[in-house]
């Protein structure tokens, strides 16, 4: 079900690189919820979980609708916090055979390769220049120069490019995506801090040759229109994303009594 009721929020975070010497995940977020009539705080939900639900989804939605429908080999890029729930997400919507998988630290793939036994999916450790062989390639890393060449990436491919979310992040070779056609969440976004930003700053990409997802969805626009095309999702989060999730999950957690009231 959707968000039927109106919500006001604001979600409050950032990336942190220190945390994981300290046990923690990167990055960290919270959620504000307010009475859109009156203004006054409703909730404050964590937002680690959230974001990290509502991104996968996003990524299996862009997916769902421009991958290829026979599309059997899932590669994934970056192994760490978001990755599980991006795999999950993306095995919901296609049926994948097997799982191909890089990491800049190898050390953290056994992680991943027990979510796709968990699935049933055999998986493997790859190089990048074997990911030539997906039909889809999840992007999920934190870098501030890409791993992902053109070169890795075969014609008819999906790729869903979902870590770059600030300037000066980057996931994949600019002349990627000069070779794709380009969708995101928010064409604004993509441009200043997604992963087209560095295409678009080449002259490679203009912000106009980039389709809302969203117009896809409602059928505004078109979404892959051949087998050997490429198509990337700039997957670069939305704020709106996250109020609409976090009221959905105060209402279902009032519901079932599970919320935990406290009087400021």
């Amino acid at each position: 079900s959707g968000i039927d009721a109106a919500a006001l929020g604001v979600k409050a975070g950032g990336y942190f690189p220190g945390n994981a010497d300290r046990g923690l995940i990167n990055h960290q977020s919270t959620v504000f919820l307010f009475d859109p009539d009156t203004g006054v705080l409703q909730a404050a939900v964590g937002g680690n979980l959230l974001t990290a639900l509502r991104t996968a989804a996003a990524s299996a939605i862009s997916i769902d609708r421009l991958a290829r429908a026979d599309a059997r080999v899932l590669g994934m890029v970056g192994a760490g916090h978001q990755a599980a729930f991006q795999l999950r997400a993306a095995a919901r919507v296609r049926d994948f055979d097997r799982v191909i998988a890089w990491n800049l630290h190898p050390d953290m793939l056994p992680r991943l390769a027990a979510v796709a036994e968990e699935l049933g999916l055999p998986f493997e450790a790859v190089p990048l220049e074997r990911m030539v062989e997906a039909d889809v390639i999840v992007t999920i890393t934190s870098a501030p120069a890409f791993s992902l060449a053109s070169a890795h990436v075969s014609p008819g491919t999906h790729l869903a490019c979902m870590g770059t979310d600030t300037v000066g992040k980057q996931e994949v070779e600019p002349a990627l995506l000069a070779r794709a056609r380009v969708f995101t969440d928010e064409v604004a976004q993509s441009v200043l801090l997604g992963e087209a930003q560095h295409a678009v700053a080449q002259g490679l990409v203009r912000a106009e040759d980039i389709t809302p997802i969203g117009a896809v969805i409602t059928g505004a626009a078109r979404g892959r229109v051949a087998d050997d095309e490429i198509t990337l999702f700039d997957g670069t989060g939305v704020g709106l994303q996250d109020i609409a999730v976090a009221a959905r999950v105060v209402h279902l957690a009032r519901a079932r009594d599970m919320a935990t009231e406290v009087e400021l």
